[in-house]
């Protein structure tokens, strides 16, 4: 995979989605925020407001991002119509954006379950699941982050029915909205960078969450915090959050690679005392799972010392991606090794720069 290239500026975008310009086509996808949907720079719809739309670089961010396809312009496809299969399986995840489409629930509507993931996966080169997975974790990140009305946001989602909203942020979020905007223990924000849309979690204590959102194990991670700490999350505003995505600016502009953000991570004695070390080593340097073994005492723990790392839930922050194999090839990062090689070289290029 690789990472999302710069866009034009945006009043090119506009222009060129005004023109239906294809020449654009690839280059950006724009989505309709008064509808919910993402289109192709040349569909043939009514153009929206100039205030009503946002540019993505790729499908896989307009999806995170709360939008969902076109039925006009079929912004995912690679030149070709879906088989009729792909059709129903993306109009079942409309009627069930909460939760997960089962092989029990697949055979149940005359579906193979094997021939579902085998189309999906050649169709799209993404799973059938990670596509119901960021239309569900979209949705519950769009206008309610945002402080917009429950309604509103519902009704821009793109899902048809307000038991489905509600179903979808429940899944991430713990509880209905309108229930959530009554306690809010733990504030939850959407982050956009250079890599992919982030994830962040924080209360009083400090930052608890920032993760990819389109990684597995992040909806994971939500619920093991709402389970170890007895709270929900709520999207809202919160200074911890706000010093993170000032600070996350700075990393990613290479104008301040450091991070001073209170945070409260929640983990295990052996888990905790990982992620301490693991904020020792410095930015622009590397170190082994052996040498973080040694620090804590057992230089037999590398394998512990990799499941530690790969259960950190504060990328970037507390740097997992400086850790790799002891002759120096990359290895075990949630995020993908494409954002670990990014990161590695951004920072290294910075300290570079700085000298």
């Amino acid at each position: 995979m690789k990472t999302p290239e710069l866009l034009p500026p945006t009043e090119t975008m506009y222009r060129a989605l005004v023109n239906r310009d294809s020449s654009f086509e690839g280059i950006f996808f724009v989505g309709v925020r008064t509808t919910g949907i993402f289109c192709r720079p040349t569909c043939t719809a009514k153009k929206p407001a100039r205030e009503n739309v946002d540019f993505f670089a790729t499908p896989n961010e307009a999806l995170g991002n709360g939008y969902r396809p076109c039925l006009r312009c079929h912004p995912m496809e690679p030149g070709e119509r879906p088989p009729k299969l792909i059709e129903r399986l993306r109009a079942e995840v409309e009627h069930a954006p909460g939760g997960r489409l089962t092989d029990k629930e697949l055979a149940s509507l005359a579906i193979d379950p094997s021939t579902a993931r085998r189309q999906f996966k050649r169709h799209y080169g993404m799973t059938f699941q990670a596509y119901h997975r960021a239309r569900r974790m979209g949705l519950a990140l769009s206008q309610v982050r945002q402080g917009g009305r429950v309604d509103e946001a519902r009704n821009g989602s793109g899902f048809e029915s307000e038991s489905g909203f509600r179903e979808a942020f429940a899944k991430i979020f713990g509880e209905p909205p309108t229930n959530a905007k009554k306690r809010a223990p733990l504030f939850a924000e959407r982050i956009d960078t250079p890599l992919g849309a982030m994830i962040a979690v924080a209360d009083d204590e400090g930052l608890r969450l920032l993760e990819f959102v389109d990684r597995r194990a992040t909806e994971r991670e939500l619920l093991i915090l709402r389970k170890r700490l007895g709270m929900n999350v709520v999207p809202g505003e919160h200074p911890h959050l706000s010093a993170t995505r000032r600070q996350l600016g700075d990393y990613f502009s290479g104008k301040k690679l450091e991070f001073d953000i209170p945070l409260a991570p929640v983990g295990s004695e052996f888990q905790l005392r990982a992620w301490r070390i693991l904020q020792s080593i410095p930015v622009g340097e590397t170190r082994s799972y052996s040498w973080m073994a040694k620090r804590l005492g057992d230089e037999n723990a590398r394998r512990a010392v990799g499941r530690a790392n790969g259960t950190n839930m504060i990328c970037i922050v507390i740097p997992c991606h400086r850790v790799i194999r002891a002759d120096g090839t990359l290895c075990g990062y949630g995020g993908g090794l494409w954002r670990k090689k990014w990161l590695l070289d951004h920072e290294r290029y910075a300290r570079k720069s700085e000298q």
